[in-house]
């Protein structure tokens, strides 16, 4: 029923306003709208929307999340607008505080400024070469 409609994805914010440079000024999103409701930016043709709340209590999960061609390019050109990666001890984390997932993914986490758990993850690379099909006996 809703595999060909358009997906909307939330977060949460206590200040629109530091959402708002956050998400627009330091990941580079274009802002939409910005009302007593929610800032509302486009993240690649998806509509992103910052509800404006009274309280809120991150979660430890992951809320959103962008696949990237590159993660060491993003990491860095964030890292050079003041983004902190998170670093969490279960798990081996490289220098830029990139994770290698056993699939491959290399994935890295940061917080907005309201301490929403964000990430970006570079698929793993994909061979060149298709799999072998198994021969009949």
């Amino acid at each position: 029923m809703l595999s060909n409609t358009a997906l909307i994805a939330f977060a949460a914010t206590v200040d629109g306003a530091k959402a708002r440079a956050f998400y627009e000024g330091v990941l580079g999103l274009r802002a939409v709208a910005d009302d007593d409701f929610a800032v509302v930016l486009d993240a690649n043709g998806t509509e992103l929307r910052i509800q404006k709340v009274r309280t809120l209590t991150p979660q430890p999960h992951t809320q959103l999340g962008w696949s990237v061609p590159s993660i060491s390019a993003v990491v860095g050109a964030l890292r050079e607008r003041g983004v902190t990666f998170e670093v969490f001890p279960s798990l081996r984390q490289d220098a830029d505080g990139v994770w290698t997932a056993p699939s491959g993914a290399r994935i890295a986490w940061l917080k907005d400024p309201d301490g929403n758990l964000l990430s970006l993850t570079e698929p793993p690379a994909r061979s060149a070469t298709p799999p072998a099909r198994a021969q009949p006996a």
